[in-house]
C-alpha cells in the first residue's frame, strides 16, 4: 500500500493545477489569435456610374410595370398579370435594393474624370458632391439606407402580387431618392419640383 505524504499530496494538487491553468491558457490563446483581416471592398463603378447603369434602368423598369398609355383605340391599363411578370419584376426590384448597398462603399468616386453630373444646370460638381458627402456622411447613409427600406417595400409588393402597393412603394422609391439628390446632388435647386 502506497501512503502519501500531506506534502506529496499538495504537491499532486498543485500540479494538477497548474496542468489545468496551462490547458485553459492555451485555448484561450487559440480563440484570442488575430482573425484574418477582412477583404476590404474596391469601389469600381463611380456613384453616377451606379445610378444610372443599376439605379435608373431597374426601377424605370418597376415604374413603368404599371400605368395608364393612351393609343389611338383607347386607354390601355398595364400591370403585372402572369407570374413571370412578377417574375421580373422582383428581379429589378431586387437590383434596386442590393445597388443601395454599393452606395454604402466609403471612397466610391462620385463621377468619372470629367464627367458632367449636370442634366439641367443645378447639380454640383463631382468635386462638391464629395465634399458634401464627407461633411454629412451619417446623413448620406441614412438616405441610402431608406433607398434600400423603400425597395425592400417593391418587394413585399411583389410577393404579395399587390399592384395598389407596388404603386404606393414605388412612389416611396421616388422620394427616397429625392430626398437624397435634394440633399447631395443639386441642393442649391430652386426650380419647381
Amino acid at each position: 500500500m502506497l501512503v502519501l505524504s500531506k506534502s506529496s499530496s499538495r504537491l499532486k494538487v498543485i500540479a494538477c493545477s497548474l496542468a489545468s491553468a496551462g490547458i485553459l491558457i492555451a485555448c484561450n490563446t487559440a480563440t484570442t489569435e488575430p482573425a484574418t483581416p477582412p477583404i476590404p471592398f474596391k469601389a469600381v463603378a463611380t456613384l453616377q456610374d451606379i445610378m444610372t447603369a443599376i439605379i435608373d434602368p431597374n426601377i424605370d423598369f418597376v415604374w413603368n410595370s404599371v400605368s395608364s398609355v393612351s393609343t389611338a383605340s383607347g386607354t390601355e391599363e398595364r400591370q403585372p398579370q402572369t407570374d413571370e411578370d412578377w417574375r421580373l419584376l422582383r428581379q429589378h426590384a431586387s437590383s434596386v435594393a442590393e445597388a443601395a448597398n454599393l452606395l454604402l462603399i466609403e471612397d466610391r468616386p462620385i463621377a468619372a474624370a470629367n464627367a458632367v453630373t449636370s442634366s439641367g444646370g443645378a447639380e454640383l460638381t463631382p468635386a462638391a458632391i464629395k465634399t458634401l458627402i464627407a461633411e454629412h456622411r451619417q446623413e448620406y447613409l441614412q438616405r441610402a439606407q431608406g433607398l434600400q427600406t423603400a425597395a425592400q417595400g417593391l418587394l413585399l409588393a411583389i410577393e404579395a402580387k399587390n399592384v395598389e402597393e407596388l404603386e404606393k412603394a414605388g412612389g416611396e422609391v421616388e422620394q427616397a431618392c429625392e430626398q437624397c439628390h435634394s440633399q447631395f446632388w443639386y441642393p442649391g435647386d430652386a426650380r419647381p419640383k
